[in-house]
């Protein structure tokens, strides 16, 4: 037991002895040894990132050149497309101005057929009863703001041709007026010479009217000869009279005149 004791003691010493001379004086190698292995060091960072380079160089150049390629073939493609495309650019172009002069054209025509529906209501009470009558719900329609540039033409042509037509015929039936100085509505026989003047008859008291358009409305003129020639005429016309030649009052401007029936 005390021969450990004994050793211990005496190495203590010993290791004293070796250790104050490295305490006291440092190896002036130590800073050179440290940088030399710092070089080392990189020196093989360095050569492993150019061996590291050096095998993948081929392939970034190839993906390189085969960016460039890819993007000289997309150039080359925008342009055909370029060139492609100008006509449809030109035509587009034209198209949008052909648009913009139709939308001013559309424009125009509805103002013109806005101008044209106030026309024919203002001219409305000049036309024959039974014609004003049957083109209520045109009038009516015509006289909405929320109609579209196709439904106003649609209406003011209907009612153009419908006086046209009117115009161009002799029409003949029943119809109930309301004639001034009269007591009332009555049922009449009335016979329309186009727009421009009709003859109604009341068999019955044997009454004549003489129809006209004039400057407050259309117009009704009691002429109580004319019913004889206008009962004639109704004849005539429902074939219930051979034809012939019937003088019934007319007007033409401001002046009376005699016309011929059927």
């Amino acid at each position: 037991m005390n021969v450990p004791r004994l050793r211990l003691v005496c190495l203590l010493p010993l290791l004293g002895l070796s250790l104050a001379p490295l305490a006291a004086d440092t190896d002036p190698l130590l800073p050179a040894e440290k940088a030399a292995g710092d070089w080392i060091k990189v020196r093989q960072e360095t050569v492993r990132l150019e061996n590291s380079w050096l095998s993948e160089r081929p392939l970034l150049e190839s993906t390189v050149n085969g960016l460039k390629e890819r993007a000289g073939a997309l150039e080359e493609k925008r342009d055909h497309l370029k060139a492609k495309t100008a006509r449809d650019r030109d035509e587009l172009g034209t198209m949008q101005a052909k648009n913009k002069a139709a939308a001013d054209d559309m424009q125009a025509v509805e103002a013109r057929l806005q101008a044209l529906g106030s026309k024919l209501s203002e001219l409305r009470p000049s036309l024959p009863p039974r014609l004003s009558e049957a083109l209520e719900l045109s009038f009516r329609s015509l006289g909405g703001s929320a109609l579209s540039t196709g439904e106003r033409m649609q209406l003011t042509m209907n009612v153009l041709n419908r006086c046209a037509q009117f115009n161009r015929i002799v029409t003949c039936g029943e119809e109930v007026l309301d004639i001034e100085g009269e007591q009332g509505p009555r049922s009449l026989e009335v016979i329309y010479w186009g727009l421009s003047r009709a003859y109604a008859l009341d068999g019955a008291t044997g009454k004549a009217w003489y129809g006209s358009p004039g400057p407050q409305g259309w117009r009704w003129e009691p002429h109580p000869e004319a019913a004889r020639p206008v009962t004639r005429l109704i004849a005539i016309y429902n074939d219930k009279a051979d034809p012939d030649f019937v003088a019934v009052p007319a007007a033409v401007g401001h002046a009376g005149a005699e016309g011929g029936g059927k």
